[in-house]
């Protein structure tokens, strides 16, 4: 702990003072390490100096996310360092594995706190308290990491600035539960508020032509997403899902909430046969356009990286997944690599491809659509973001989520699954299933659409108040005319038509159907006696989550984490036995061959360094 204190000593006041080259230096000549923090606009340097410390973790983050999951495999070309991480074997040595990048996040987050001017007025406005509340949140994000990988962490609250700060080692020892129970009380209090906007700025240029900007409200954590996720983690689904719904209702902005109103068109690439009654499905934006450079589509909170070392810190994301973002050649087919450090593994496309496409014809003299389903053409999401080699290279696969060098921490998907997460524990299988299928819209209220219960109708309308008369015109039910301002299903992201449109009913993507044959694959996969009861269908509802979760957020850093808190919530409710968490868990990574035993949840973490 002393060697991670004197570190953050030492590198405080570089945090808080910004290179002239950096892509988040300001125009101040204010010294910047001030503690009294008296002026209503000299603080966002502090801001900027975390969203630096930000990035200083954000390859560590996805990689340790990443390389622990069950979505990638190692190649020849792997790192030491990632390939330990990936069969569970990395000890204090590992490049990765560093404490330290989140408490210089927390360190810079509690000096601001502690000495920043919270009553400056600007009229009747209290000016500093939307940063205030956005330095918070970044400070619960670290201290979450934190807890997720490795269990229980040092917590302090105080900035650690002087030697007898430095040399006291009474820091209580905290897990996820003692972390959300200091931080989340202090939170609460600022739900509801958005985040600072410092407006948008270019960044610069990459060698190969292509100018990036930085959205700077999309640098911030809103508070009642990090409290969403902290409630989430420790099993509190209540709390999760009114957070999730806070945001949604009274901080999202039109833009941001409807980031889902599109949906993947088909991509024939690699299907042999297209029938020739096919139609279409809904037309928009293509899915893979969320990670095109300075696309904003479905972003709510991202670490944007520099575009090169002179302009600022820079990551390796881009090229252990193959691509060379900081090439210094013009030529753009010249930035793929050979050397591919982390691919997709068998399992991720395994899942993909057993995914049925879902799609409506035209019936002459019929209804106008009729859908058809059951077709084996496999998950379009991951052939919008993987491709595959061909004649010598038909060995390799690039992975393009991060050719725009930005690294994605939350995004309105993430919201709305984790929204439907804490809705299935309570017991809502319906609602959890409306997200996949058809989004929340005010459809959902029309009780022609019988999968949903009159018990949800009322609970959407009145504990989580998305479709109440006050809020509802938020989520306008889908047409032709508005694609781009309402909801759909997040599955159809990459498998077609699945919600039921203007026909309730006739899509083949229904409730029933799809959460008995998930039932019926966990009964064979895990040998357990799978009922009919609510709990069954709760826990074969989540694995349908687990899978969507795959679909739409792999390789973004999330997975790992992901699949210890579902185990989590699997022990907790001891359905098949309180070790049934672990006993899944381990199966899905048993691909790895990993040195440790992952039933166990004590081996679920790295070591504290």
């Amino acid at each position: 702990m002393k060697k991670i204190i004197i570190s953050l000593f030492a590198a405080i006041g570089a945090l808080m003072l910004p290179s002239c080259s950096d892509m988040l230096d300001t125009e101040s000549s204010r010294q910047l390490f001030d503690k009294e923090l008296d002026s209503k606009t000299d603080s966002v340097h502090f801001a900027f100096g975390v969203m630096q410390a930000m990035q200083q973790l954000a390859d560590q983050y996805v990689f340790i996310g990443e390389m622990r999951g069950d979505l990638v495999r190692t190649t020849e070309y792997t790192d030491n360092n990632l390939r330990r991480l990936a069969d569970f074997s990395a000890d204090t040595s590992n490049k990765y594995d560093s404490a330290y990048v989140y408490y210089r996040v927390i360190n810079n987050c509690n000096y601001y706190i502690a000495h920043r001017d919270t009553t400056l007025l600007t009229g009747s406005t209290l000016v500093a308290m939307r940063e205030y509340a956005a330095i918070k949140a970044f400070r619960a994000w670290a201290y979450l990491q934190l807890a997720r990988t490795y269990g229980k962490v040092p917590f302090f609250t105080d900035p650690l600035t002087t030697i007898s700060q430095i040399n006291s080692s009474n820091y209580p020892s905290l897990d996820i539960d003692g972390i959300v129970a200091a931080l989340a009380p202090d939170l609460e209090q600022y739900s509801g508020y958005t985040v600072p906007n410092y407006d948008n700025v270019d960044i610069g240029a990459t060698n190969w032509g292509s100018t990036k900007r930085m959205f700077t409200k999309y640098c911030f954590i809103p508070v009642d997403v990090i409290l969403g996720e902290m409630y989430l983690e420790v099993g509190d689904f209540a709390r999760a899902a009114s957070h999730y719904t806070t945001y949604l209702t009274r901080v999202a902005e039109p833009v941001d909430r409807y980031a889902l109103g599109f949906s993947s068109r088909l991509s024939f690439s690699d299907i042999t046969y297209v029938p020739s009654d096919y139609d279409g499905g809904l037309s928009g934006v293509l899915w893979s356009a969320i990670f095109d450079n300075n696309s904003t589509i479905d972003y709510l909170s991202y670490i944007p990286m520099s575009v090169n070392r002179l302009r600022g810190t820079t990551t390796s994301l881009p090229l252990a997944f193959g691509f060379n973002y900081y090439s210094t050649s013009s030529r753009i087919d010249s930035l793929r690599m050979d050397e591919v450090q982390i691919m997709a593994s068998d399992q991720y496309w395994a899942l993909s491809d057993s995914c049925d496409y879902y799609y409506y014809r035209s019936v002459t003299g019929g209804l106008p659509q009729q859908y058809v389903g059951g077709v084996k053409w496999g998950d379009m999401r991951s052939k919008a973001i993987v491709t595959k080699g061909t004649g010598a290279d038909s060995t390799k696969q690039w992975i393009t989520k991060y050719n725009s060098g930005n690294i994605y921490l939350y995004r309105t998907s993430t919201i709305y699954l984790h929204l439907a997460e804490a809705l299935n524990r309570l017991g809502h299988v319906d609602a959890a299933f409306a997200i996949l299928k058809d989004g929340i819209t005010e459809s959902l209220l029309d009780t022609t659409r019988t999968y949903i219960t009159d018990e949800t109708r009322e609970l959407l309308q009145n504990t989580y108040p998305l479709l109440s008369d006050q809020y509802r015109s938020l989520f306008p039910a889908q047409t032709n005319s508005n694609y781009a301002s309402t909801n759909f299903g997040i599955h159809q992201h990459g498998s077609g038509v699945t919600g039921d449109g203007n026909y309730p009913g006739r899509s083949p993507y229904q409730l029933d159907s799809i959460v008995g044959q998930k039932m019926r694959s966990i009964a064979q996969t895990y040998q357990v006696n799978v009922g009919t009861t609510k709990a069954d269908s709760i826990n074969a509802m989540e694995d349908l989550l687990c899978d969507e979760y795959a679909l739409e957020f792999a390789f973004e850093g999330t997975r790992w984490y992901d699949l210890m808190r579902l185990a989590r919530h699997k022990n907790r409710a001891a359905l098949y036995n309180p070790d049934f968490g672990g006993r899944w868990l381990a199966r899905k990574l048993q691909y790895k061959n990993p040195v440790k035993d992952l039933t166990i949840p004590e081996n679920w973490y790295l070591p504290f360094k």
